[in-house]
């Protein structure tokens, strides 16, 4: 009896996303996706459920990333925060310990004037300027400086007219600073510029001065129109009230005799 061969089914599949019966969109076959993805070697995308889920994940994954991410920033902040403050006590306590020592360094500058500083006295001297020098403290303030008034503090004021601005004199005590902070300002004698001399002007004659001329006759002219005025009226009065003998009451005296 002879064998006949296996007969394979032909399927025919509608691949066509629109339906074309009510016209809506058709949704992928997930069988047919599964098929496809079999025969590709791709891993079958997850159902509905699975979809929810992975998005569930997705949202707790980016809510404790945002956490981290707040945590990380809040401790660098904190670690920035904790070395500003621990440069800022180291640089006060520096500041303090080098205040301290500014007498002690005017000291040893007196005696290098008088030329006491000798043998190990000097040795030690120059250890302590070196090591506070390693500490940031630096000197300041020497004759011919331009006066500041930010770093020198003026004990006297003298002028000259060999300086055009106010200039460091003469240097009584040492400004010292540490790096950009000023530990004491330097004591100075300060040498101010000469004001300018006022042009000479001539002396100015009392004749010279407008307005007396006008015064002075404005009261002359005052003066002689009140005597005039007062004069008229007191000669006719005279005449008319005594008569010839100038006696009151008796004009015709002189007629009737």
């Amino acid at each position: 009896m002879t064998e006949h061969p296996e007969e394979h089914k032909v399927v025919v599949r509608d691949r066509r996303k629109i339906d074309p019966v009510t016209g809506a969109p058709r949704e992928a076959d997930r069988a047919d996706v599964a098929a496809a993805a079999a025969g590709s070697g791709q891993p079958t995308p997850p159902a509905a459920g699975g979809s929810d889920e992975a998005a569930s994940l997705g949202a707790q994954l980016a809510e404790r990333t945002a956490d981290l991410q707040r945590i990380t920033a809040e401790y660098a902040n904190y670690r920035k925060r904790v070395d500003r403050d621990r440069v800022a006590v180291v640089d006060g306590a520096t500041r303090t310990l080098l205040a301290t020592l500014l007498p002690v360094l005017d000291n040893v500058e007196r005696a290098r004037e008088h030329g006491d500083l000798t043998g190990a006295f000097k040795a030690v001297a120059d250890e302590l300027e070196g090591a506070l020098e390693r500490l940031g403290l630096r000197a300041f303030g020497a004759a011919g400086d331009p006066f500041d008034p930010m770093l020198h503090e003026a004990v006297t004021h003298q002028t000259s007219p060999d300086v055009t601005v106010p200039t460091c004199a003469q240097v009584l005590r040492r400004g010292y600073r540490q790096a950009e902070r000023l530990l004491r300002p330097a004591l100075v004698a300060v040498v101010d510029p000469e004001p300018p001399t006022p042009p000479a002007t001539e002396p100015v004659a009392p004749s010279d001065l407008p307005g007396d001329s006008e015064a002075e006759s404005v009261g002359r002219h005052a003066s002689g129109g009140d005597a005039g005025g007062r004069g008229e009226p007191g000669t006719g009065g005279e005449s008319e009230a005594f008569g010839d003998t100038g006696q009151p009451g008796q004009p015709g005296a002189g007629t009737g005799d």
